[in-house]
């Protein structure tokens, strides 16, 4: 019925996009590992469970196996949001599939944004994870096209009013190590094909100065910091609502940042709610949100 409402090629609320398997073999963690620089004990060796457990965000980019779901006018798009939350540990080894569906679309000043559910599920049938990608596009009226300068560039998270007081409530803090994102790292996040998060001459074409780090690098992080603190806790009951507020650029460095601001009762465990952000070596903020743990 669909189809008889809707045009082939349009994106609408509800629209599917079907999913695709994907193993979560060793080689894939070290493709993570070497992405991301998040090297922790339990990717390779023994977890509390006994055996091996992926990274969280492992599947980081499911949402982008088909660009199907974006809007015509491309040049200047950005990952605006993201949420997610994590139901299950992933075991190493074992084979996870994806679905994507349109779950919104809105306006907001000049741009258009459509938003893609993704669950991953085992094989088993559990659901391992929901996720919500927040994609923006300019209006097309507005959004020029190649030639007509850039979309975006350097100068403008120098702005005032993207400025972002992030940390001031208090709370006990938390952090993982800044690191430097170079071209290689990105091709491996974001590779193997040339596209604007691996190359230079891709992203100028899309209305960018350089190589655009993909939005989910930062999330990792984000992943990374949380999976440090509360472990499993995070895994099992992880959540996080994102902004992504200004654009991380290759070969600059970043890292995340938290603070516990609350914590509530949860059934018998206790929710840790945590505000945190990304932060790059001279103190732009590359995302802003909040996250929070079961503690186990």
């Amino acid at each position: 019925m669909a189809t008889e409402i809707f045009e082939a090629k349009e994106v609408y609320v509800g629209r599917d996009f079907g999913g695709t398997d994907y193993e979560i073999s060793a080689d894939a963690v070290e493709n993570y590992i070497a992405a991301t620089g998040d090297d922790h004990p339990w990717y390779r060796g023994a977890s509390p469970l006994g055996y091996p457990i992926a990274p969280a965000l492992v599947v980081h980019s499911a949402v982008f196996r088909t660009f199907d779901w974006y809007l015509p006018n491309v040049f200047g798009n950005l990952h605006a949001r993201q949420e997610w939350e994590g139901f299950s540990p992933i075991r190493v080894g074992e084979t996870l599939h994806s679905r994507s569906v349109v779950v919104e679309r809105y306006a907001k000043r000049d741009r258009e944004y459509v938003v893609n559910e993704v669950l991953l599920m085992g094989a088993d049938g559990r659901i391992v994870q929901r996720s919500r990608t927040h994609q923006s596009f300019l209006i097309a009226s507005e959004g020029g096209g190649e030639g007509g300068g850039f979309a975006v560039d350097r100068d403008r998270e120098k702005s005032s009013a993207r400025v972002f007081k992030v940390g001031d409530r208090g709370g006990e803090a938390i952090a993982a190590p800044a690191r430097p994102i170079s071209q290689a790292m990105c091709m491996a996040f974001s590779g193997p094909g040339i596209n604007y998060h691996t190359d230079g001459e891709a992203a100028r074409k899309l209305g960018f100065p350089d190589i655009v780090v993909q939005g989910m690098w930062s999330v990792c992080l984000i992943g990374e910091m949380m999976t440090q603190r509360f472990g499993l806790g995070f895994m099992v009951g992880g959540k996080f609502d994102l902004r992504l507020v200004n654009v991380l650029w290759v070969d600059e460095v970043s890292g995340p940042h938290g603070r516990i601001v609350e914590r509530r009762s949860e059934g018998k465990r206790t929710r840790a709610v945590v505000e945190v952000w990304c932060e790059k070596a001279d103190g732009t903020k590359a995302i802003v949100g909040t996250a929070s743990a079961l503690e186990l």
